[in-house]
């Protein structure tokens, strides 16, 4: 028997291959985001009544940068040397990656508040294939967040 679509929308997971990416009002495509992950850091303290209470985690923010890597992609509608001006000014931009529903609505975006460019890979050329723009991008990323829009 088939489903209607909003019981479909209620009842499977979106698919992650539906996704956008937007640094500061650039958009762009990419095959594959990886990497972006929210993390707190935590240290276990133990003190006299240890033997009793048992340890004790504590949790704390951090600012931390981590890691991020956009994989196979292209600048929408923008400068093509975007990117490089991004790495070479080195400054720390805004950037969001939207999940999207099947109509291609964005239903929830992992937002980082400060990204920087520390590396841009281009892929290889040749003229019988049909290649890319940009290989890889890789980012340092902090104070990462997840909204559902």
């Amino acid at each position: 028997m088939a489903q209607s679509t909003d019981n479909q929308r209620t009842s499977y997971p979106l698919a992650a291959y539906n996704f956008r990416v937007k640094v500061g009002e650039a958009s762009m495509s990419f095959t594959e985001v990886s990497g972006l992950a929210v993390e707190r850091e935590h240290v276990t303290y133990e003190h006299g009544l240890s033997f009793r209470e048992g340890p004790v985690s504590m949790r704390f923010n951090s600012r931390r940068f981590t890691p991020v890597t956009c994989k196979r992609g292209a600048v929408l509608g923008a400068d093509p040397l975007f990117l490089f001006d991004w790495l070479e000014a080195g400054d720390g931009r805004t950037m969001e990656v939207s999940l999207c529903d099947a109509t291609g609505a964005a239903v929830l975006a992992w937002k980082v508040a400060v990204a920087i460019p520390v590396s841009l890979k281009a892929p290889a050329f040749n003229a019988a294939t049909n290649e890319v723009v940009v290989d890889t991008l890789d980012l340092q990323v902090r104070e990462v967040s997840v909204v559902r829009l």
